[in-house]
């Protein structure tokens, strides 16, 4: 029993030296951790009428413009209401409807704008 378990204890010293030592890579290897997350930042600017860009790693400049996810979902809030309060007989689903979907494209397209990115 004796025996046992001073050659655990003396497996147990021996394992921990057996593992390499962790270094960073060398400058030539290609980085995948924080080193290649750190390696390039894009610097945003913004021009005079409020749009975000940046120079991408390529060269090429990119922008950054809203999705237009609230301008649909204000939309087709404001469209629902008031396709509603224009079907006024029967179900009335139907202006519900259509008008949801017909506000949702109009306040998606003007959230958006008409700004393009060169």
């Amino acid at each position: 029993m004796k025996k046992t378990i001073l050659s655990i204890a003396a497996l147990g010293l021996a394992l921990p030296a057996a593992t390499p030592a962790m270094a960073d890579p060398p400058r030539w290897a290609p980085a995948h951790g924080h080193r290649a997350k750190q390696a390039y930042q894009p610097r945003y600017r913004t021009t005079d009428n409020g749009i975000r860009y940046w120079q991408g790693e390529d060269g090429r400049y990119y922008c950054k413009r809203s999705n237009g996810t609230t301008g649909l979902i204000v939309g087709a809030a404001a469209g629902a209401l008031t396709g509603r309060a224009i079907d006024t007989r029967g179900e009335r689903a139907t202006g519900t409807i259509l008008g949801a979907a017909a506000g949702a494209l109009l306040g998606r397209e003007v959230e958006r704008g008409s700004t393009r990115c060169r």
